[in-house]
Formats: structure tokens, C-alpha cells, sequence
């Protein structure tokens, strides 16, 4: 996810300090989440050669089981977004996830 290594004392608030038995070793830095989410959804697109929004409905539903799988709909407006990069509405990607929750 490009994460950063910092030493413990630089750790700000949104950072996750790491110890080992007991004593702080490091702080990891991860990127906003909502800008990785823009990342992969540029990345993904790159990888079909053509807009999300032109996919047929199968494709869409394995990019929604693939954004699910990193974790994208844990980000704040994550289903927003994914709706906005589908040309979907957003009950149309809550439908893609309990269809998969149903399998």
C-alpha cells in the first residue's frame, strides 16, 4: 500500500507504532486510503484498456469483488467512489457485495 517507515518518536497521530517485547520499534506511515482507492481504480482501468464505466455487468462485479479484497469499501465514500468509477448507482455496488456475501 506505500507505506513509510519512521522512527517511533516521529510518529504522529494517524501513524501505527509497532513494538516488540514491549519496547517501540518503528511507526508505519500508510497513505490516505482515499487517494490509494483513486490509485487503484486509475490502476485497474489500465489494466481493461478502457473506462470502468464501459464494462459489461460481470467485469464490474469481479472489479467490486477485487476492490473488496483490498479492503476499499473500509474507506470512508469508498462505495461512492467505486459507484462514480462503475457509472453505477451506489445500491447497485451494495447489491454486487451481498450477492458475493451470498455465495
Amino acid at each position: 500500500m506505500g507505506g513509510e517507515l519512521l522512527p517511533p518518536g516521529e510518529a504522529g497521530p494517524d501513524d501505527v507504532v509497532l513494538a516488540w517485547e514491549g519496547a517501540d520499534v518503528v511507526a508505519v506511515r500508510l497513505p490516505q486510503l482515499a487517494e490509494s482507492l483513486d490509485h487503484i481504480l486509475t490502476a485497474l482501468e489500465r489494466r481493461e484498456g478502457r473506462p470502468l464505466a464501459e464494462l459489461d455487468r460481470k467485469a464490474k462485479q469481479q472489479i467490486v469483488r477485487t476492490l473488496e479484497a483490498r479492503g476499499a469499501f473500509a474507506v470512508r465514500h469508498g462505495v461512492e467512489t467505486v459507484a462514480g468509477a462503475l457509472g453505477v448507482s451506489r445500491f447497485t455496488i451494495y447489491n454486487y457485495l451481498n450477492r458475493e456475501k451470498g455465495r
